[in-house]
């Protein structure tokens, strides 16, 4: 499986930013609502649910991301050539971090953990939707 979207559900009440990481298998076939929009402007829906095979969520950890899917410049068409990240994080200027994490459309979902683990960060994964599909 790989990485096919990722998608900012909002900040909870904490102020923790919720993300769904969908993972499907990537083909040539794969494809959603809006993808097609230039620039994308946030207006990309993750994949038809036909494509989506995995979805994580990641709740915890105070991370913040900028999405590729809210682009002023990009499309999912370009995220998907790699021109663009789906993701990546959100650094400030005076930030001690080393690496900056960064996933990519079409990346292993054990590199997606590896990354995110390498932070004390764990997907939660939804099992009722495993199981329906």
């Amino acid at each position: 499986m790989k990485l096919a979207f990722v998608n900012e559900l909002g900040p909870d009440f904490r102020g923790n930013h919720i993300y769904e990481f969908i993972f499907s298998d990537v083909n040539d076939e794969l494809w959603g609502e809006d993808w097609e929009s230039t620039p994308a402007l946030g207006k990309p829906l993750p994949p038809d649910l036909e494509y989506i095979k995995k979805v994580g969520k990641l709740s915890k950890g105070g991370l913040v991301m900028n999405l590729g899917k809210d682009s002023d410049y990009f499309s999912m068409e370009d995220i998907i050539d790699g021109i663009l990240s789906l993701s990546w994080e959100k650094v400030d200027d005076d930030s001690l971090i080393k690496e900056r994490l960064v996933f990519h459309f079409g990346e292993g979902i054990k590199s997606v953990e590896d990354k995110l683990y390498s932070r004390d960060l764990i997907l939660e994964y939804n099992k009722e939707y495993e199981n329906e599909h």
